[in-house]
């Protein structure tokens, strides 16, 4: 189900509501639909570190997630969790989340019913108790998707996120849709806005085959490699943070907003690094690996090589080393 989006900010601002309160707002509403049973089963303890990491990008066969799923809400109930995950995040987040659902629904399709996938295997959860103040986490995911944002107070949180794509490029309704397509495509004109001495730099020798900091990675660090941002010009720079704004832009504004001027203010120590083909065809994903790591964020982008064309089934995956979980404000 689509919640309109627009709608929902326009009634938060009318009543000059801030981000926080709207999404604790959403949070009770999503709760107060549930029974005694249902919400024992979505609610877990802030610090309750098994269900914080129990995210992947794998179908929820191979890796189960706990809290509820789509399929076990009624239509109220299921309208009220997405209309939580919208106010969590921002539109255009909040419509990548339902170009991915829509995908593995067509994984599904495409796939004779594989009961593996579809957008009824998505689960919601909630550490903590909802609050203005006091931190709290809420999670949102399935296959090709783990969305986790820690809010505390005015602070939204989105790391570790993974988004991921598989077909990551269909049709639906007479339209084309690419749910990471603004990831593949500002990262092919970063690469080629660079003269030959930086390409050079940037392109790395050994072949990337999928995430180094994806699920079970957490608290792994890495070398940065690749070309470094002082060595780019403004106009490269600026492209970059381009770049990243697709995934620190996927949480809501005001928590947007802040994040981005926490990697523009990095940006000279931050490192673009690219393994695999340097072309890609007109209206296509890339199916290079590539990935940004600066003083406070890790990006990848990981089209999977083994079966099928990679630009049909992308990993990517969004840290803040210094602030998984957003332990800054919780000490978590």
């Amino acid at each position: 189900m689509r919640v309109p989006f627009v709608i929902l900010l326009s009634a938060a601002a009318a009543l000059g509501q801030t981000a926080t309160v709207r999404i604790v707002g959403s949070a009770n509403k999503f709760l107060s639909t549930l029974d005694q049973t249902e919400r024992q089963r979505v609610l877990f303890a802030f610090d309750d570190q098994a269900q914080r990491k129990r995210w992947s990008n794998l179908p929820v066969q191979m890796a189960p997630r706990a809290g509820l799923s789509m399929k076990e809400l009624n239509e109220v109930q299921r309208s009220a969790a997405m209309a939580l995950v919208a106010a969590t995040l921002s539109p255009r987040g909040f419509e990548k989340v339902q170009q991915i659902m829509d995908g593995d629904e067509v994984n599904k399709v495409e796939s004779r019913n594989n009961p593996m996938f579809g957008k009824d295997l998505y689960f919601i959860s909630i550490l903590g108790t909802p609050s203005e103040k006091d931190p709290w986490m809420l999670q949102f995911g399935g296959h090709h998707l783990a969305i986790n944002v820690t809010i505390a107070g005015e602070h939204g949180v989105l790391t570790p996120t993974l988004t991921g794509a598989q077909p990551a490029l269909f049709t639906q309704n007479g339209k084309t849709v690419r749910p990471l397509g603004g990831e593949s495509d500002k990262a092919i004109a970063l690469l080629n806005a660079l003269d030959e001495n930086q390409r050079k730099q940037a392109i790395i020798g050994s072949r990337m085959a999928d995430l180094v900091l994806g699920p079970g990675q957490d608290g792994k660090t890495i070398q940065p490699e690749g070309l470094k941002a002082s060595a780019m010009t403004e106009k490269q720079r600026a492209m970059l943070v381009d770049l990243m704004s697709e995934w620190s832009g996927i949480v809501h504004e005001s928590a947007a907003a802040a994040r981005l001027a926490e990697l523009k203010a990095g940006i000279n120590e931050t490192w673009f690094a690219w393994s695999g083909p340097t072309t890609v065809a007109p209206g296509r994903n890339i199916t290079a690996y590539y990935r940004i790591q600066g003083p406070n964020v890790v990006i990848e982008y990981a089209p999977q090589q083994l079966g099928g064309d990679p630009s049909l089934h992308v990993h990517t995956m969004y840290r803040d080393p210094t602030n998984d979980y957003g332990r800054k404000y919780t000490g978590k």
